[in-house]
């Protein structure tokens, strides 16, 4: 397969740090080109992140001597230079959506890890294992963009990454029907470390910003049908959540419980659960893990610090499956959030859109 040439914008945050991290080496991708705010423009990448380099691995030498161009004043240069960019900068909404589309515009396919074109109705919002069908409004957006090659995928937000995998397997067959999930979301999840949140340390805090919202809608739009034109949300299942930041580094899970029209016995769910593969595990794409849906049998797993890089951080963990008393069962599911749900999604949302011929 032919190297894509890749660029990121917002490549100075956290989340643009984990794209260069793992683009590095990427078999499909070679990092060409990073851009940030008009700040670091100029510099090389190394200077522009030298004292808040957050990843744990250095930084790559492929990425060092880059020099940074401006994400905003360099658009036209940056997309005749790549085949497609990555997303992750950190401006007001109406902004982003406005550079992305400038970026689409400019015939250049944009993979977003950001919020501001999820409930854009042709813009497809991907779980890849869950809904890559979506991607064919693709079409019906470069329609109404007057393009060519360029678009716009999203990826969903990372809150519901741990719980929405588990569910999709069942949703169909047993008709699910309601969800009630509690969120404990790690500080990475704010683009922050305990260095730089020390408030965090021996603290819990019982709310995160716009995340419950996100967190019952966007399931809605996964689990939705394309029409023609756009994707029309799903009406069922009636979710509700409560998000909560809580002090880990890395990794969000979720207490869930689940109510079904024809509920399955537990054997069933683990049974599915275990077979499950989804479309990056047909195709065999380079970040995809092999066994997307792990389950625990011990009492006290999934773990936080334990599981979350399980399959390189892209696995989802789930654990204590068991019947309530209110609901039909409830169980413990986890993700990595700067992974699976944020840079890590969207590489494997990028490899995906490559092997289906949409780059």
């Amino acid at each position: 397969m032919k190297k894509y040439k890749v660029g990121v914008i917002g490549a100075t945050g956290m989340v643009g740090q984990r794209f260069v991290s793992l683009i590095d080496k990427h078999p499909w991708f070679e990092l060409t080109a990073v851009a940030a705010s008009s700040r670091s423009a100029g510099m090389t990448y190394g200077e522009s992140v030298t004292g808040r380099w957050m990843m744990e691995t250095p930084v790559p030498e492929s990425a060092k001597n880059l020099i940074v161009t401006s994400a905003e004043m360099d658009i036209k240069a940056i997309a005749d230079s790549v085949d497609f960019v990555f997303s992750a900068v950190d401006m007001k909404k109406e902004e982003i959506k406005a550079l992305e589309e400038a970026y689409a515009k400019a015939e250049c396919p944009v993979v977003s890890n950001n919020s501001a074109h999820r409930w854009t109705a042709d813009v497809p919002m991907v779980i890849p294992e869950v809904n890559p069908n979506h991607i064919a409004v693709i079409e019906a957006q470069r329609k109404r963009l007057g393009t060519s090659r360029g678009f716009i995928a999203v990826k969903s937000n990372c809150s519901i990454q741990s719980y929405v995998p588990a569910l999709h397997p069942l949703r169909d067959r047993f008709g699910l029907n309601r969800a009630l999930v509690c969120t404990y979301q790690a500080i990475s999840g704010a683009g922050k470390t305990f260095d730089t949140w020390p408030e965090m340390v021996d603290n819990v805090i019982p709310y995160i910003g716009g995340e419950e919202e996100k967190s019952e809608k966007e399931p809605l739009k996964i689990w939705g049908e394309v029409t023609s034109s756009e994707i029309v949300p799903a009406s069922l299942p009636a979710i509700t959540t409560q998000c909560i930041r809580v002090p880990a580094s890395d990794g969000h899970m979720g207490a869930v419980f689940v109510s079904f029209e024809n509920p399955p016995s537990m054997d069933e769910i683990k049974s599915i659960w275990r077979d499950f593969k989804g479309r990056p595990q047909e195709l065999d794409l380079p970040s995809a893990p092999k066994q997307f849906l792990h389950y625990f049998e011990e009492e006290n797993r999934p773990q936080t610090k334990l599981d979350r890089n399980l399959e390189n951080g892209m696995a989802i963990s789930i654990g204590r499956l068991r019947p309530d008393t209110q609901y039909d069962y409830k169980f413990i599911s986890l993700s990595h959030n700067t992974l699976r749900g944020a840079a890590g999604g969207a590489v494997l949302l990028a490899e995906l859109l490559c092997a289906e011929g949409w780059m």
